[in-house]
């Protein structure tokens, strides 16, 4: 621990977490002529794309699309060898970023921050690592990420498994050979979905325990094609501002305009058999302008979906099995497969259900369930996802202005007013925090609108001779309204998904992204700034 004694840091501003957001702010930080540094926990910088090395790691968002659009220069050079980039791809390219554009010397690695606590007198924070190193900080930069806090389940009997058990979010750099072993994956979500073909083509025998089923749309990935990125290429800067008048911030999709009910029955199938073959989830996502938000509209879908699992998984029981009924499509994260329902035809697979027989513990030999029936593994796989949007925050002991820690201000619930800042806790801003689209969007989209907006900020409280900011607890209170509302007039809140905090035990429900769409939140966001940043109280 160092000495109390050891003089702290003074920044103008501390940034928590380096991957894509943390990245980016450093490096508008830097042009703005402020000192900045970057903390990061792990070894190397990446945030998701760092710790995520589980096989068969991918992106979901097509790679031209999942890029930054902050320098044409690195737009041009860049090269996606696949149509959906892999984790070591997405690693390099973040790396590449860095070296590029010489941010490294503004980062510090293997720092967990612990604490972070605001003076009201000084109108500054002070940052305590885990090893005990001060931080002072006009403004702190929240950038811990929203898919970055493990979830590892506690099951009874665990810590006496005499195996090795892993969870996708904290997979060993080395990578893992599971040839000639039975292997079991605990979970069915989208990274599950993305690396139980790859186990089950190298393991002895697989087992896959799965509680609930989800929707899984082709990748249909492919080498990419070198027109296809040269048409990008030349159009970037035009897709960019496509893209900010999107729902999900994503170039190329159209608005729709029809109602699935609306058009006649063999059109649509034959507008979902095309967008299947195409691949993406997209298209289907933004198809019919009633998809998200009637549930008979949304249910021509997800029959058309279960068509495609019936005929695909040669078992009638495994089939079933595997085809959801307990949510409308999309309601959930959709996922994205190669080769995953095929997966489940292989003789050395078998789907255990977790849902008729739930898991009782974990045994020296392998998984127990409630029923008596054992499964024995050499190895375990936990893809049992993240305390999602709110957990890398709450795992800072975070004190407001009057003391209050963020973890006891959001006991019921995230509060947050844009998704930006919250009441009560001055000079503290997240990046695709609750309340706002990050999730439900092209991540890299929303990354660089926060880290514009905040910027933004800091050059006009600089230009009025200001030094601090906070949200009202009314402007806060009728955005955390604003976005309930929202939400409860779509199909989305009918799913116990990681959006509400389902997989949490004992985590308040309540659903935690802006689903009013990328195009509404940004005219919000510069509608408050134009305004002169209504619903903040800024002060010298």
């Amino acid at each position: 621990m160092a000495s109390s004694t050891t003089p702290a840091i003074t920044l103008d501003v501390a940034v928590v977490g380096v991957g894509l957001g943390g990245l980016y702010a450093l490096h508008k930080l830097r042009g703005m002529g402020l000192t900045a540094r970057g903390y990061e926990a792990g070894s190397g910088i990446g945030g998701t794309w760092f710790w995520n090395r589980y096989p068969g790691a991918r992106c979901d968002i097509e790679s031209l699309e999942y890029s930054y659009s902050f320098s044409d220069e690195l737009q041009q050079e860049w090269h996606w060898p696949e149509r959906y980039a892999t984790q070591p791809v997405i690693l390099d390219y973040i790396n590449h970023v860095a070296d590029k554009f010489d941010l490294r010397r503004d980062i510090q690695l293997n720092t967990r921050i612990g604490e972070a606590r605001f003076d009201a007198a000084a109108r500054l924070w002070t940052l305590r690592t885990k090893a005990g190193e001060a931080i002072r900080a006009r403004y702190v930069i929240m950038a811990t990420g929203n898919l970055s806090t493990p979830r590892v389940p506690d099951f009874k009997g665990i810590e006496g498994f005499q195996g090795k058990w892993y969870h996708t979010g904290l997979w060993p750099a080395e990578g893992v050979d599971f040839t000639g072993q039975a292997v079991g994956v605990i979970g069915t979500g989208s990274t599950a979905i993305q690396m139980i073909p790859l186990i089950a083509a190298q393991a002895k025998h697989l087992y896959v325990f799965q509680r609930t089923p989800n929707f899984v749309l082709p990748a249909r990935n492919a080498p990419m094609d070198p027109e296809r990125e040269r048409q990008h290429r030349a159009s970037y800067a035009e897709r960019v501002i496509d893209a900010r008048q999107t729902a999900f911030g994503v170039s190329g999709v159209p608005i729709p305009t029809q109602s699935a009910l609306a058009v006649p029955e063999a059109e649509r199938r034959a507008n979902y058999e095309a967008m299947w073959q195409a691949g993406g989830t997209i298209p289907l996502l933004n198809c019919y302008n009633d998809f998200l938000v009637d549930e008979r509209a949304n249910q021509t879908a997800a029959d058309f979906v279960r068509e495609k699992i019936r005929a695909v998984v040669k078992d009638p029981k495994v089939a079933a099995l595997l085809t959801p009924h307990d949510h409308p499509i999309g309601a959930k994260r959709l996922c994205l497969d190669t080769g995953y329902y095929e997966t489940f035809n292989r003789d050395n697979v078998t789907l255990v259900d977790v849902r008729s027989d739930p898991i009782a513990g974990i045994t020296p030999q392998g998984v127990r369930l409630a029923g008596g029936a054992d499964y024995r593994v050499d190895s375990l796989a936990f893809a049992t996802g993240f305390d999602a949007m709110t957990g890398a925050l709450r795992e800072i002991d975070i004190r407001g202005a009057d003391g209050q820690a963020l973890a006891e201000a959001w006991e019921g619930g995230p509060l947050t007013y844009l998704g930006l800042m919250v009441a009560g806790f001055p000079n503290l801003f997240m990046v695709t925090g609750p309340g706002s689209p990050g999730v439900k969007s092209q991540m890299i989209h929303s990354i660089e609108q926060h880290v514009d907006w905040i910027t933004d900020c800091l050059a006009a409280l600089r230009a009025k001779g200001l030094t601090t900011i906070e949200a009202t607890e009314a402007a806060q209170a009728d955005w955390v309204d604003h976005v309930n509302k929202v939400a409860d007039r779509t199909l989305y809140p009918r799913a116990n998904s990681w959006y509400v905090g389902a997989n949490i035990p004992g985590k308040p429900r309540v659903f935690m992204p802006y689903v009013g769409g990328v195009a509404a939140y940004r005219r919000k966001c510069d509608e408050v700034a134009a305004q002169g940043y209504a619903g903040f109280v800024l002060a010298d």
